[in-house]
């Protein structure tokens, strides 16, 4: 039996669905496991159990997360969104002590740059690989610089992210910004590439998507797009950037090449295009926890177009989970 815990599980649906499948499969009669820190997520009632978790802020976080996973026999944690990485993190080694289940986190050091897009945009450039230009001050763009991107040097989903087109909307903007970084505005495809691992960094797939349609920064429409220059440049990012489990990386396909802009050690929103391709990640983690060595392979479909909608969920309060 692999019960699998996804923590955070808010609106992936998807994702616990792609779960069920592959412990259908490969596990049968193991369970997924959807946690929340509010019981209105919707994946909570699309998973085989539902709890209630502690913000990760929360003192009882580790405790309350170290009970669930042994009451439910969890084989596998699996988190979903940026601030749980560097708890988690940090934590992996006496959480994975004390139940005896694998965590899908990265090092420490790992999740530290890819939650900081400066330290990000260091490391992809001390590596030999391509970034946009970053402007350190602000008063060293002159006008024939703009338009220009500004964001937090933290986040997810584009939450603050601008193009900035004069020097009045800069002066704007950078007060109003967390720890503001500036970028030179790229011009390009851009793509989301979802990328699989195994827990000693060997890479098994990489899947190019194309980013047609997003909302709020997560994608709607995307294509898979089987692009040999982006999966050899990626390729090289993942060998100085060990990410057990999926991850995903976000870059452009611009005239100068690829260029990237950012990584998560996680989930994307947009990952369960890739594992519909035949690139499943959620088969892969649950082959390796029944101990198959995993080898690289493209043996997923190239040219397929995908499109998400939104679903409700209807409950009656007595279902409310935690209510």
């Amino acid at each position: 039996m692999i019960n699998v815990l996804i923590l955070s599980a808010g609106r992936r649906v998807e994702l616990v669905q792609a779960f069920q499948k592959a412990l259908l499969q490969h596990a049968p009669g193991s369970k997924v496991v959807a946690g929340d820190a509010q019981g209105l997520a919707p994946a909570l009632y699309h998973a085989d159990d539902a709890v209630l978790l502690p913000r990760v802020s929360d003192p009882s976080y580790l405790d309350s997360l170290c009970s669930v996973i042994k009451d439910h026999q969890i084989s596998l944690v699996v988190p979903t969104i940026d601030p749980e990485l560097p708890v988690l993190a940090d934590l992996r080694t006496e959480i994975e002590s004390r139940t005896g289940t694998r965590v899908m986190v990265a090092e420490p050091w790992v999740t530290r740059i890819c939650n900081d897009k400066i330290l990000t945009q260091d490391h992809i450039s001390e590596n030999g690989l391509m970034a946009p230009m970053l402007y350190a001050m602000p008063e060293n763009i002159s006008d024939k610089d703009f338009p220009v991107i500004i964001k937090p040097k933290a986040g997810s989903s584009s939450i603050g992210v601008h193009v900035v087109t004069t020097r009045d909307e800069l002066d704007y903007l950078l007060p109003r910004t967390t720890e503001p970084m500036i970028q030179r505005l790229i011009v390009g495809d851009e793509h989301t590439v979802d990328c699989f691992s195994d827990f000693e960094g060997n890479v098994v797939t990489v899947v190019p998507r194309l980013r047609i349609a997003t909302r709020g920064g997560e994608i709607l429409k995307g294509r898979i797009v089987k692009d040999p220059e982006i999966i050899t440049a990626v390729k090289s990012l993942l060998a100085t950037l060990p990410m057990p489990g999926h991850s995903t990386v976000q870059c452009f396909k611009t005239d100068r090449g690829v260029e990237f802009i950012e990584v998560n050690p996680r989930f994307g929103g947009g990952a369960p295009m890739s594992i519909a391709a035949g690139a499943d990640s959620c088969s892969h983690l649950v082959r390796i926890l029944q101990g198959e060595r995993l080898s690289y392979n493209e043996d997923y479909e190239d040219g397929l177009t995908f499109m998400r909608f939104d679903q409700a969920v209807m409950v009656r309060d007595s279902e409310v989970v935690g209510l």
